[in-house]
């Protein structure tokens, strides 16, 4: 299986150091239906994915 970028993904670092920049916003909204970060949040362990979800308000991550 390939191994996913999302954790260390330039543009989600924009996202975290300035929600309000444009590729932040943009980041947010394509993390928001990317099949690829779904499967990097699917495979993360509870413990690890509901903080994740909590800081970007991504309610089907949360439980």
């Amino acid at each position: 299986m390939a191994q996913h970028n999302c954790g260390t993904c330039r543009f989600r670092k924009k996202y975290d150091d300035n929600p309000a920049s444009l590729l932040g916003r943009i980041w947010r909204w394509h993390a928001g239906w990317c099949p690829g970060w779904n499967r990097y949040m699917k495979s993360l362990p509870e413990k690890e994915r509901r903080p994740i979800a909590e800081k970007y308000d991504m309610s089907k991550f949360k439980s």
